[in-house]
């Protein structure tokens, strides 16, 4: 690995890892974020859904389009515009003033994110261009964005502990400018030399108008009993705009999305299999989080360790699971990864409602151990989960950016980076809604005095969430009794939607590598030939 391959990716691994920490690190954010910025607006768990789910819808409306910039005008150019203007973002979100705003920097955040991770994929489709070589850069990339991963909830959940949940935001200042002055100084500009320079602007926002439609309606129609007419109103525009978007993608002459991706068969079932599979997998993560706080009374320091040994296998084996695809093929580890998952999901469904909390405090040694019941309740399953991943994330990545020619590896990551946010956005309301259902009607079942269909007794009682003031010692258990019956079903579904994933990439994942449209790579005296220039093999 040469020097430039290396710090690409640094590059790559800090850009894009600091977009998936920012989907993470949130979650442990979210119960103080509600506590410190109440508002009249919306409910407590609605809110809390738009401080998540706003960065990640507007991430994935972006995502294609940011793909396809970074091919067009230069994959280093690009990338350093979407550090900068992810770094101005998070600044925006440590300082604001009120939720509704905190929402709306978190949407710009998203967008500036969505130029991040398909230019780190592109960056390294680039520089690495040997099959094993690829898959390990891949598998460094995933194991390595991992640990941010695990790093992001253990160190956000200190400084929401410590100092604010403003803190977890203004964290990515030093870390971005790192990677701006490494991405300056190392990384290579590279481009589709044949881009055309024209630009699907229409498709771009037909994309964003499904998404965002159908996410807003589903959200908003179950927290108002589907009595607003903007839930009713964005769930036609969104139903409208994924009808849409397919023809457009097919009859326009120079569509947002190349129609010819899809004709490569791992191409297209990597991406259907991550729309179900991401779908489970964020869903998890971000009700996981609430529910260990909100529910069990986890701090937010323990309910970021509670997560973490599960994501250490994730970041210590991915690079040998990439390589391992790159030589033995991606199938087999696509489909074994989602039913490790489901597993585990599956045993988080056996949490309790009397499971003890854990009352991690920084500068209080006795409470560094976690209870007993964290270790026989949550941690087979947070294991399980971390293994599936360490299984399957970085042989996915390695069979899509195979299926993918060169001059395409913006816009190709860029589809998958938008349908694996697609899926939490889709998989996310339509779990919202059962758990929303669920926890109240349990609720009125276990305390009968409390009507869902009173707005004050929503304004105490949500979803996973502690009440939000002072109630009797019966309603508190009912509460937690409801939030349980409400997290145990999320988890069933979530393990149904990794076996559907698991199902799929068996059948349908093939031993196909990359192939470029117009060039066949060959291997000539220890040359490697793609659609770059042929250059000398590096051990």
């Amino acid at each position: 690995m040469t020097t430039r391959q290396r710090w690409t990716l640094v590059a790559a691994v800090l850009g894009s890892g600091i977009v998936f920490l920012d989907s993470t690190v949130v979650t442990v954010a979210l119960p103080r974020i509600g506590q410190d910025l109440p508002t009249p607006r919306l409910g407590v768990l609605e809110a809390q859904a738009f401080v998540y789910n706003a960065y990640l819808l507007s991430l994935s409306a972006t995502l294609i389009l940011a793909g396809a910039l970074t091919d067009h005008l230069g994959r280093r150019r690009v990338f350093t515009g979407g550090l900068v203007g992810f770094g101005i973002t998070s600044l925006l979100c440590g300082v604001a003033p009120s939720m509704e705003l905190l929402i709306v920097f978190r949407i710009l955040q998203g967008a500036a994110g969505a130029f991040l991770v398909p230019g780190a994929l592109a960056l390294l489709t680039a520089a690495f261009t040997m099959e094993e070589q690829q898959g390990r850069a891949f598998g460094i990339w995933a194991g390595a964005s991992a640990v941010t991963t695990i790093v992001g909830p253990v160190v956000g959940g200190v400084l929401v502990d410590a100092i604010s949940w403003r803190a977890v935001f203004l964290i990515n200042l030093p870390l971005l400018a790192f990677a701006v002055w490494a991405t300056s100084a190392f990384v290579e500009e590279s481009r589709d030399e044949e881009a055309a320079g024209h630009f699907d602007w229409v498709g771009a926002v037909v994309g964003a108008l499904a998404v965002g439609g159908l996410t807003l309606g589903l959200i908003r129609g179950q927290e108002s009993q589907w009595e607003s007419a903007t839930a009713w109103i964005a769930l036609l525009v969104g139903t409208g705009a994924t009808i849409a978007f397919p023809v457009l993608m097919v009859r326009t002459q120079h569509p947002l999305v190349p129609p010819e991706l899809f004709a490569r068969r791992n191409f297209t079932v990597t991406n259907i299999s991550t729309f179900v599979i991401y779908g489970a997998l964020y869903t998890q993560l971000y009700l996981l989080t609430i529910y260990l706080q909100g529910t069990l009374g986890y701090t937010a320091t323990a309910a970021g360790i509670a997560t973490v040994p599960g994501m250490i296998l994730l970041a210590a084996l991915s690079a040998r699971f990439g390589a391992l695809a790159g030589r033995y093929g991606p199938r087999w580890f696509m489909a074994a990864g989602p039913a490790i998952m489901a597993v585990g999901a599956l045993l988080l469904a056996l949490v309790e409602a009397s499971s003890a909390s854990w009352n991690f405090t920084a500068g209080e040694p006795s409470t560094f151990l976690p209870p007993a019941d964290y270790l026989t309740e949550v941690l087979p399953g947070v294991v399980l989960f971390g293994a599936g991943a360490m299984v399957m994330v970085a042989p996915l990545t390695t069979a899509l950016m195979g299926s993918i020619p060169l001059e395409h590896a913006g816009v190709g990551s860029g589809i998958n980076n938008a349908i694996s946010r697609i899926g939490p956005q889709i998989a996310g309301a339509l779990i919202f809604v059962a758990v929303t259902a669920t926890f109240y009607g349990a609720l009125s079942s276990a305390a009968p005095e409390l009507d869902p269909a009173d707005s004050d007794v929503r304004a105490v009682f949500a979803p996973l969430n502690a009440p939000a003031e002072e109630v009797t010692p019966a309603q508190l258990e009912a509460s937690k009794t409801a939030s349980t019956d409400a997290f145990r079903l999320a988890m069933l579904l979530a393990a149904g939607l990794y076996v559907i994933g698991a199902a799929i990439n068996a059948v349908g994942i093939t031993g196909e590598h990359a192939v470029p449209a117009e060039v066949e790579p060959t291997s000539v005296a220890g040359q490697h030939c793609a659609p770059v220039p042929c250059e000398p093999a590096e051990a």
